[in-house]
């Protein structure tokens, strides 16, 4: 396969100077990318000493904009993504690659054990996203928010609008190509634990928590999450309305009860909208890709 490897690196020189000596030494990689996102250290002097192709943003524009300045400027029909921290073994880049040869358009390298996690916080919250992606989609989702993945480089580009620049972008490309019918494979892997002082935050990372569970249901079936909570409302708002009308020994409807039902029947009508607008949202990508794919075979690429 024609592969090229990306990393998104701010401050990471000192991990950078022992890691690309390790992936240019493997036979199957072509080129070797580093988005310096705003470093105020010496990576762009030690990446320009390994000779790696080099691409620096002015300013830190945060790892989702790095990857995407990246996977536009590699030209190979495969991209690797890693972390430029060292957590993530270069070794483990063929596994990706034979996994990809089965005809996987997208395979995550996903973690397993504790160890290879930041805090049992962080350990706990990717289960539960594990679980819930995996209901979404129907299918096994081993790891959710792994950083470590290979893509076909033409369907990933054709999700690079839905992206966002921070941490995230994991989750929403790993969505966004089951939402397409693409398929997308694991292969277990063991990540380091990143050397150095923890950026982690309780708070922080709790309201990303929440976000990245709301961004779940938007990017595949946003009815799957509406419906559940409109068919709660509504139930508490019959069974508010049974115990009133038993206790007042009336037929007539309370407030509270007039607004459980209301809330239900407008958070599923919120629900279906949604469903709508996703559905139209991913109504060209798919057919736009296989374009490409066909136009790059019969160009002889």
């Amino acid at each position: 396969m024609n592969v090229q490897v990306v990393l998104p690196s701010r401050n990471e020189s000192l991990h950078l100077a022992k890691l690309l000596p390790r992936i240019a030494q493997l036979d199957c990689v072509g080129r070797i990318i580093v988005v310096d996102d705003g470093s105020v250290d010496a990576t762009l002097s030690v990446a320009g000493q390994c000779g790696v192709t080099v691409i620096r943003q002015p300013y830190p524009k945060g790892n989702g904009a790095a990857i995407k300045r990246g996977a536009l400027a590699a030209d190979a029909d495969y991209v690797v993504f890693m972390d430029a921290d060292g957590q993530h073994d270069p070794e483990d880049i063929p596994k990706l690659l034979a996994k990809a040869a089965e005809g996987y358009d997208m395979v995550v390298g996903a973690r397993h054990s504790l160890s290879s996690q930041a805090s049992i916080f962080r350990w706990g919250a990717n289960k539960l996203y594990n679980l819930l992606a995996s209901w979404m989609v129907g299918q096994k989702i081993d790891d959710l928010t792994s950083g470590f993945r290979l893509v076909n480089r033409k369907k990933f580009l054709s999700f690079l609008y839905l992206l966002p620049n921070g941490f995230s972008y994991p989750t929403t490309s790993t969505m966004a190509f089951f939402r397409a019918g693409y398929s997308v494979g694991f292969v277990p892997i063991r990540a380091g634990r990143r050397l150095g002082k923890s950026h982690i935050s309780f708070w922080r990372d709790g309201i990303r928590f929440f976000l990245i569970i709301f961004k779940i249901g938007t990017l595949y079936s946003p009815l799957k999450v509406y419906f559940p909570v409109s068919v709660l409302m509504t139930s508490l708002g019959v069974l508010n309305y049974a115990f009133y009308a038993l206790s007042a020994n009336s037929l007539r409807f309370s407030n509270m009860s007039t607004l459980l039902m209301l809330v239900g029947i407008i958070v599923f009508l919120m629900g279906l909208l949604s469903e709508q607008i996703t559905n139209l949202q991913y109504k060209n990508i798919r057919y736009e890709s296989e374009a490409l794919d066909d136009e790059s075979r019969s160009s002889g690429h």
